[in-house]
């Protein structure tokens, strides 16, 4: 008999559902009541053990009971979950925002709040992009000890100076060494191209850099880090709860992330050129600050073509049924008014 045959996905889906609702470890007296199987609890722990084998499951602590792992919770969505409809009353609601309000990124900010109230989640919205633009040429100028001008001047012809601090001091032939690098790496990149690998290198290398070349990269990671126009973060507050409850217990490294960006941006574009509703739960993002969060995102587009993402973030520990279903809508609803525009 498989491991994984139907009385156990039958468990499976009870206990993640049962998790999911209470936010408290499952035991096998809870599961078999829940699952209504005519079968013995011998019979559910054994199953559980099983599911625990493979990955699937955890013991919190001492606790008898059983709660999903990542890994558990990505085989639930992809194979058990049973969305629901999305609620007459909010697609109302959406549709009254979507026709009142003809400046695009004043819709767009309304749209991303709405969604965080009512799936109690913080919303995250990439704006439309531009006309894909690629980097022509870098400049890092010392202005202070540890301020630097970043001089950023790109394929269509702008300009872009921004100031950055940094943690600690650099050399004048350390923003040398990082313009050369950056210049011979990247000129000619798209400007998310060159985030998503500067992010890379710096994660894939960390432990072999020397000092220098590690004080160069964190330069060059900050001189192309996101601009405020890029992403917009609304219903921060909403995670809060889930502070209380543990689900997420570094909120204040999530919102450093928000409020840093380049994290969330480079999920964002990864969702950009998928199709359809894009899921990351805890370390599938990539990124361990978000391990204990989920990411739901889809694109909306114009003329065909993605042009920017709709996400929200919450705990792993969310109601997959009614999250994704309002995700995926709300972005084609998106799509259709900005369509209406052309």
């Amino acid at each position: 008999m498989s491991k994984f045959d139907q009385r156990a996905q039958i468990l499976m889906k009870t206990l993640v559902e049962t998790y999911i609702s209470s936010g408290q470890p499952v035991g096998s007296k809870t599961l078999l009541e829940n699952s209504q199987l005519s079968v013995s609890p011998a019979t559910v722990r054994n199953v559980m053990q099983d599911l625990e084998s493979m990955g699937l499951l955890t013991a919190p602590y001492t606790s008898a009971g059983r709660i999903p792992t990542s890994q558990g919770v990505r085989l639930f969505v992809d194979q058990l979950l049973t969305v629901s409809d999305v609620e007459d009353i909010y697609l109302k609601q959406l549709q009254k925002h979507l026709g009142s309000i003809s400046e695009t990124g004043e819709m767009l900010s309304g749209v991303s709040n709405m969604l965080s109230q009512v799936t109690r989640m913080a919303g995250l919205i990439r704006v439309p992009r531009r006309d894909v633009t690629c980097v022509k040429q870098v400049q890092f100028v010392p202005l202070t000890q540890n301020k630097v001008l970043v001089v950023l001047v790109l394929s269509d012809g702008e300009v872009q100076n921004r100031v950055i601090q940094l943690d600690s001091d650099v050399s004048r032939a350390e923003l040398e060494q990082a313009t050369n690098y950056v210049n011979h790496h990247f000129a000619g990149k798209e400007l998310d191209t060159v985030r998503r690998e500067l992010l890379q290198e710096l994660k894939d290398d960390r432990e072999t850099m020397d000092q220098m070349m590690a004080s160069m990269m964190k330069v060059a990671e900050k001189g192309f880090a996101a601009n405020d126009d890029e992403i917009q973060v609304t219903g921060k507050s909403q995670l809060l709860n889930y502070a209380n409850t543990g689900d997420i217990s570094d909120l204040q490294s999530v919102f450093e992330a928000f409020a840093e960006k380049t994290q969330m941006l480079t999920l964002l574009d990864k969702c950009l050129s998928a199709d359809g509703v894009q899921l990351f739960i805890g370390e599938e993002s990539g990124y361990d600050v978000l391990s204990q969060c989920s990411v739901v995102g889809a694109p909306y587009s114009v003329d065909g073509q993605a042009v920017g993402v709709l996400a929200v973030v919450g705990p792993t520990r969310m109601a997959y049924d009614k999250v994704i279903p309002m995700v995926d809508i709300t972005a084609k609803l998106i799509s259709a008014a900005l369509n209406n525009e052309e």
